[in-house]
């Protein structure tokens, strides 16, 4: 039985992200393969190995429209490694300098692992380092080039056999989507404190819509949201109220977070930041909506879908509700 080879991106960001950020790039990385893996706070891991017969590119070149695709739509750069597992691929992303993409072929895993510092092995710490270096061992082909008896008396069981595996290049690990989020959050800092109600709309109103494109992003719905306000004075108030019917629908959930934003009343409050977080979150198989005999909400939710389909494309900013337009 032959097994196939695997073909593991690793992808540093050479940015600072936010949560909201680093969402909406978990989610650009998903159009190109489902098995994507967040490496907080600033790399992503992608198993390419299915992608690359859909798309009909190779390993390399599918990396390298992953990374043409972040610096088109959110000016980042970035650097990457490729290779066979996930713990090759961190390293050889790593070893790259920013803009750079280094492969390690599968045949070439040795030539390239044992000339590297013992210490370029994820999980080895300062004391392991030491001990090592106590008997001569600098580097990785130093380390399996030893029998695995005296690497034992060196290390402990236990610790000698993860080691012999990593220095040989292995690493069973599969690269696994993470666990939905118990909750979705986006705030927004303002640059000075502000008294302007208008602007407290379009914050919030904003924040609305950007949690409408992430939960639509993630094929999930909420049942609840929470606006909070943060004052100069370093207060806050939160507010949080049930969502009419569960929903990612981005007009419906500006209606209750400018509802709570109204209850607040703020006309004289010095504001300093928005932040607004839904909970209660299902699939959007569970989704329901009352049906009304206005054909209106059913254009409303078209245009909705095809404008997320478009700033998948051409960027977050691509389309904005007016109201949010500079």
């Amino acid at each position: 039985m032959t097994i196939r080879q695997r073909h593991i991106a690793h992808l540093h960001l050479h940015a600072a992200l936010t949560e909201a950020q680093y969402g909406d790039i978990i989610e650009l990385m998903s159009g190109i393969t489902p098995h994507v893996q967040a490496v907080p706070p600033d790399a992503v891991q992608l198993d390419l190995t299915s992608a690359l017969r859909y798309f009909d590119l190779s390993p390399y070149d599918m990396v390298q429209t992953a990374k043409i695709r972040l610096k088109a739509l959110y000016d980042i750069d970035s650097s990457a490694g490729l290779a066979n597992n996930r713990m090759l691929a961190a390293m050889a992303a790593d070893a790259s300098a920013p803009g750079e993409t280094t492969w390690v072929p599968l045949a070439d895993v040795a030539d390239w692992l044992y000339p590297r510092p013992v210490t370029a092995l994820p999980g080895i710490g300062r004391a392991t380092a030491e001990t090592l270096h106590r008997y001569g061992l600098h580097t990785i082909g130093q380390v399996a080039d030893i029998p695995a008896a005296t690497l034992q008396r060196l290390l402990g069981v236990g610790s000698a056999r993860l080691l012999a595996e990593r220095v040989r290049g292995h690493d069973p690990c599969l690269v696994s989507p993470s666990e939905p989020a118990a909750h979705l959050a986006a705030d927004l800092v303002l640059e000075r404190d502000c008294l302007d109600p208008e602007r407290h709309h379009r914050a919030v109103l904003g924040l609305a819509h950007q949690i409408g494109q992430r939960l639509r992003g993630e094929s999930r719905i909420a049942g609840r949201l929470t606006l909070t306000v943060r004052y100069a004075d370093r207060n806050s108030t939160t507010r949080t109220r049930a969502l009419p019917e569960p929903t990612s629908h981005s007009p419906a959930l500006a209606t209750t977070a400018l509802g709570l934003l109204t209850a607040l009343g703020l006309q004289r409050a010095r504001v300093r930041a928005f932040a607004i977080r839904v909970d209660d979150l299902l699939p959007v198989d569970s989704a329901y909506w009352q049906l009304t005999l206005d054909p209106g909400d059913v254009r409303v939710r078209a245009a909705e879908a095809a404008a997320d389909r478009a700033r998948r494309r051409f960027g977050s900013r691509a389309v904005r509700p007016a109201a949010l337009a500079d």
